[in-house]
């Protein structure tokens, strides 16, 4: 074997490819040729979209594993360990498992260069292929038309929203972003469209492509009546459902979508009534309004884009309002800092930015120019790592004060690793 090691592995794969996002079909596509895998795949639903696609494919997954179906998920970024972008049947799998699919990527590419996230994909593909699997869930990495991921002709296409994000590769329009992101929609397969307000473009790629599309709030939706909720769709209809345990009223939205593809999706997979009241309670995503009670409790949220934050700034207003709130906040420099920063702005007492050690990071100093700029002053920064500015918030807070982590996935897994003691 090349290396020992997940890690080594890893770190190589880092180096490999001159381009840390190069997007295209035509590397993967020739490698996954040359690895053989069996030609019949798992019956497979893809997930795309700005939001939401990590909640999705965890509510699905959820739901389908409470039916008794063996399923595989293949998400991205991870929180903790890399294992968790490959799961079978809720479980991470484990390092030899992903160094045997490396080793066989790595002895069918020849001078094919890979990605990181390509190796990471074809190792997915690799291990469902032999895993026995009723069906394999693939979350679209960046975009949908050139993802890695698109190699793959699932049976269901799931986009959960669209909004202005990695404008350098997908466009700066909603309407280009969503043309990209509607490329994973298949001729004559089911399409559901989990944003109530999706731009034009993924309407017309829809009709180009001929595809089946369920659209949120057309052709299906939701009520929320109390402490409970109906769905409506093809398929029938669905009274009196528990709320998904992942917290935030966002996630009606997502549920509905994810209903629709079970809906879609029954003459494969029938799915009891039983069994969706079960998968929507025991579904569990880390980092999403994750809150950790105490004197000073911590709400964790990877929201890193101007319409995750807009949803977060709703959920403060709501579940903690008139809370003093201290902010640690970092953020990738590629993203509309602006944009994230205005929806929340008003919400924040006393902000905190943590240094991360990516490149792709905004350095402290950055993000200080960026607040600076947009009327923000009570602003700290000069901590030696994100633990330290966590820490230092959480110090700095009064009983009944709210300490409040978000952007990038990097700093909520530091805040898991390194404060809240859970390794990684």
């Amino acid at each position: 074997m090349r290396f020992g090691t997940l890690a080594e592995w890893l770190a190589w794969q880092e180096s490999l490819h001159p381009k840390a996002i190069d997007l295209g079909l035509g590397r993967v596509s020739r490698v996954l040729a040359g690895m053989g895998l069996p030609p019949s795949l798992p019956y497979t639903i893809s997930v795309g979209g700005t939001n939401g696609k990590g909640s999705c494919v965890a509510m699905l997954d959820s739901i389908l594993r409470a039916a008794g179906y063996r399923v595989g998920t293949y998400t991205s970024p991870h929180i903790l360990r890399y294992n968790e972008r490959i799961c079978i049947d809720g479980a991470p799998v484990d390092d030899a498992r992903i160094m045997r699919a490396f080793e066989r990527i790595e002895a069918a590419r020849g001078d094919t260069s890979l990605s990181f996230f390509e190796f990471g994909t074809l190792a997915a593909l690799e291990i469902f292929s032999s895993a026995g699997l009723d069906i394999q869930i693939l979350e679209v990495g960046l975009g949908g038309r050139l993802d890695a991921v698109n190699i793959v002709d699932a049976q269901i296409a799931l986009i959960a929203s669209i909004d202005i994000d990695h404008q350098e590769w997908l466009g700066d329009t909603r309407e280009a972003i969503g043309r990209e992101k509607a490329g994973i929609f298949r001729r004559q397969r089911p399409a559901v469209l989990g944003d109530p307000d999706a731009p034009a473009s993924v309407l017309a790629v829809a009709e180009e492509k001929g595809a089946r599309l369920a659209r949120q709030g057309v052709d299906f939706g939701f009520a929320l009546e109390g402490d409970r909720w109906s769905w409506w769709g093809h398929g029938g209809r669905h009274e009196g459902l528990p709320p998904p345990a992942i917290p935030g009223e966002h996630q009606y939205l997502n549920a509905a979508a994810v209903l629709q593809c079970l809906a879609q999706a029954h003459a494969a997979l029938p799915v009891s009534r039983d069994a969706l009241e079960r998968g929507l309670r025991e579904v569990r995503l880390a980092g999403r309004f994750q809150y950790f009670p105490g004197e000073i409790p911590v709400l964790l949220d990877v929201a890193h884009n101007p319409q995750s934050v807009r949803v977060l700034a709703g959920h403060l207003r709501r579940h903690f309002p008139g809370r003093r709130v201290h902010a640690v906040f970092s953020v990738m420099r590629d993203k509309d800092i602006p944009g994230i920063l205005a929806p929340i702005q008003p919400l924040i007492d006393h902000w905190y930015l943590a240094p991360l050690s990516l490149s792709r990071a905004a350095t402290p100093e950055e993000l200080t120019e960026i607040l600076h700029n947009a009327g923000i002053d009570r602003v700290e920064s000069g901590f030696a790592d994100a633990a330290v500015a966590c820490l230092t918030a959480r110090a700095r807070a009064v009983p009944g004060d709210l300490l409040l982590v978000f952007g990038s996935f990097f700093l909520v897994s530091d805040y898991l690793a390194q404060v809240a003691g859970q390794g990684g």
